[in-house]
């Protein structure tokens, strides 16, 4: 695909921006749930007890209820994600170098979303916010669900932020395939209409 061409394309998404946002937002829910899937095969792969990551996520929070841990760290995981999509949608708009025209370019434009994801949000939540919390739970035993989560994780630090980077790059790598792959479909079915309309 030329220069041209490209720009062509970037003209027609001008005229459904709707859409885009629409693609991007769908495509972080799908992959946000598909990286969730991965994480309960992991704890069951490890014999660790099922949603073990949200469970963390969620007693970070306060929230000391086992079930209510898992409960919310796992919507707030599917809330990221979908979020993160929906606001890489609204800033290709504006930026249009990362709108993902077709599924190579969204590979890329999506590692880099992961990569921010991880850098950003990830990195620096495991670092000041979690880990604080579990080394709080190791301590005290007022808490036994809080303090067993808390045993496992135990001197994971670096494995864990090594391996959710892992987890971001897989999540980036889904969102370009389908964000890529719903834009490059929509450009595909207007360049057909306009088409026949000049044929007509």
């Amino acid at each position: 695909m030329n220069d041209v061409d490209t720009v062509m394309e970037l003209q027609k998404i001008d005229n459904t921006p709707k859409m885009l946002i629409i693609y991007c937002t769908l495509a972080g829910l799908i992959s946000a749930l598909i990286i969730s899937g991965l994480l309960e095969v992991i704890d069951f792969a490890s014999g660790t007890p099922s949603g073990t990551f949200f469970a963390v996520i969620g007693l970070s929070l306060g929230f000391n209820d086992p079930a209510s841990a898992q409960y919310i760290g796992y919507g707030l995981h599917i809330l990221t994600g979908t979020v993160a999509g929906n606001i890489f949608g609204q800033i290709a708009l504006f930026w249009r170098k990362l709108i993902p025209h077709n599924m190579k370019r969204g590979v890329s434009l999506g590692l880099m979303l992961g990569i921010s994801l991880w850098a950003v949000l990830f990195a620096p939540l495991a670092t000041f916010g979690i880990q604080p919390k579990l080394d709080t739970f190791m301590i005290t035993e007022a808490n036994t669900y809080a303090h067993s989560i808390a045993n496992h994780f135990a001197g994971l630090y670096y494995f864990v932020l090594g391996a959710s980077l892992l987890f971001h790059l897989v999540y980036g790598v889904v969102f370009g395939l389908l964000a890529g792959r719903m834009t490059g479909v929509r450009l595909t079915m207007r360049n057909l209409i306009d088409a026949r309309i000049k044929v007509n």
